[in-house]
């Protein structure tokens, strides 16, 4: 992901925010000249953003005077985020502590289970009872918190970023320019017919008047954040989770990828890129690609995008696109959820490498974000610069709720100011606090985008199959992690990248399906859907 639609996601979780004492830690005995205690070092693996100073930001200074600590930063920027904290584990020498942005990666429950196991990982339970009293009473709160830190053998081995984020839960959505279709006459589609005619109609009428045919009726891009184009028209005909293809019938885990429905969409889709309505770079670029695109600097060209938000693909038309409920195809009317938009695992983790010392000021920093304050400064940075206070009248997004903060960072110019972590700082949201940012009652104003993002969010809502695969509640048996990796990620790119090859004419539907599906056994997705069953059997025992 690009490092602009980086700060872009990271500006939207403050305004989705906005619209979505702590005592010393260690026993360091050494002092400095004058009796203070000597900062305890701390050396921290982190993801730096693209603006963010991590030594010299002013939410890390305030961490280190307000916890006596020195933080000695392994910062990588965002780029194979993955790959470089997978080598840092590696070669043994490993910080004493990983805090990591979700959206770009963090250690999965199997990491966990299996770095705990070996004891890299340090458990955090007496740590949390000891010195944690907030993130103590937040579990205790709320159980699906607490279910979400804790692994099957009891131990919460790291802490999830946990953001109730509603719009998030829902993120393959289809947006479309109203100016468009309100020149040309056209009603919202509610089925996958209607939704092609519009297209057409968006190909062959010169619907932004500039006597060109420069329109693109359609386009997305190959990222995440709902820009790919086939989950949501997929889901006429099959669920599609735009991650690994299962789906649920009567507790039995199966595979929607070889299925006549799966087909048909396929060949739905092929039929809409066939007539020119599909932009052939959905399939190839990235959001910053789909973001000029959208702020094409003559007239708009683009007609309908798939994107979880619009910020994501337009700064400059943001008040064009609306949403376009789940259309209804041959077999379903479905929407990708994705289990409250919460990724399972853990974005901080202390490790054996740590002193108590520096165990102690980990997890008392860490339990200060849990406070509004601390999550809101963490995130924001300073007041007056990320985020002021509420002004007389203003309301908050939540309704009933006082009003607590006003974001100063606005989701259509988002502007790194080294004041806060971003997303990094993405710890501890529930609803009530982003409920208690001030939002717009005006939802097309900038101070209105959360509010916004609701109200289409709620055309989905309920959409997705009574009966899924709940990927985010699983704990993979260490045993069968790997495989159960590297068997997901063969078939999921195989999946991918034959779905494509059929829709481009690469393969043909007629002639190559069945050895398509010969392709898949062959990749053992039987194999697959055992351990996935088992994983599922285990995680459920009720069920």
């Amino acid at each position: 992901m690009k490092n602009s639609q980086i700060r872009i996601l990271a500006a939207l979780c403050i305004i989705i925010v906005t619209l979505s004492s702590c005592k010393l830690g260690g026993g360091n005995e050494e002092q400095e000249s004058g009796g203070k205690p000597a900062p305890v070092e701390i050396n921290v693996f982190a993801q730096q953003e693209t603006g963010i100073d991590l030594r010299t930001n002013d939410f890390t200074k305030l961490l280190e005077s307000k916890f006596n600590a020195q933080i000695n930063w392994d910062s990588i920027t965002p780029d194979g985020a993955k790959e470089k904290r997978q080598i840092s584990l590696a070669g043994g020498d490993y910080p004493d502590a990983y805090i990591l942005t979700a959206y770009l990666d963090q250690f999965s429950q199997s990491d966990l289970l299996k770095y705990g196991k070996e004891g890299v990982i340090l458990p955090l339970n007496q740590l949390i009872e000891q010195y944690a009293p907030n993130i103590k009473a937040a579990m205790e709160k709320d159980p699906t918190l607490k279910a979400f830190n804790t692994a099957p053998d009891g131990n919460i081995y790291g802490l999830v970023a946990y953001s109730e984020c509603f719009h998030c839960s829902y993120p393959n959505k289809m947006w479309v320019n109203t100016e468009w279709l309100s020149k040309l006459g056209l009603a919202m589609p509610t089925t996958t017919a209607q939704f092609k005619s519009m297209l057409e109609a968006f190909k062959k009428s010169d619907p932004n008047g500039n006597g060109m045919a420069d329109e693109i009726p359609l386009s997305g891009s190959i990222e995440d954040f709902g820009v790919r184009i086939i989950p949501y028209l997929m889901n006429g005909f099959i669920y599609d989770d735009d991650r690994n293809y299962l789906a649920m019938s009567s507790g039995k885990v199966d595979t929607v990828a070889n299925k006549p429905q799966w087909k048909e969409g396929i060949a739905f889709i092929k039929s809409l890129y066939d007539e020119g309505l599909i932009d052939p770079g959905a399939f190839i670029q990235n959001a910053e690609a789909l973001r000029r695109i959208g702020d094409n600097a003559g007239a708009p060209v683009l007609g309908a995008v798939a994107s979880m938000h619009p910020a994501i693909f337009t700064s400059e038309r943001l008040k064009d696109y609306a949403p376009i409920p789940p259309l209804a195809g041959p077999y379903a009317s479905h929407a990708t959820f994705d289990g409250g938009g919460i990724p399972p695992g853990a974005k901080f983790v202390i490790t054996n490498k740590a002193s108590k010392e520096a165990q102690i000021a980990l997890i008392q920093m860490v339990d200060y974000i849990y406070t509004p304050e601390g999550q809101t400064i963490a995130q924001s940075g300073l007041e007056g610069i990320g985020w002021r206070k509420p002004k007389e009248g203003e309301a908050a997004l939540g309704e009933g709720i006082a009003p607590q903060f006003a974001s100063l960072i606005p989701i259509n110019n988002a502007k790194p100011t080294n004041s806060g972590w971003s997303g990094m700082a993405h710890f501890y949201m529930p609803r009530e606090y982003r409920d208690s940012w001030v939002a717009s009652k005006d939802i097309y104003a900038i101070d209105g985008y959360e509010r916004r993002l609701i109200e289409a969010t709620q055309l989905y809502e309920g959409h997705e199959p009574s009966e899924m695969f709940p990927i985010w509640t699983i704990w993979l048996d260490p045993a069968e992690a790997d495989e159960a990796g590297i068997l997901q990620t063969n078939l999921s790119n195989y999946i991918e990248q034959s779905t494509l090859q059929f829709i481009t004419g690469d393969l043909n539907l007629d002639k190559d399906w069945d050895g398509y599906l010969a392709g898949l056994d062959s990749m053992q997705v039987g194999r697959y859907l055992e351990i996935m069953q088992k994983a599922y059997d285990q995680s459920n025992p009720n069920k």
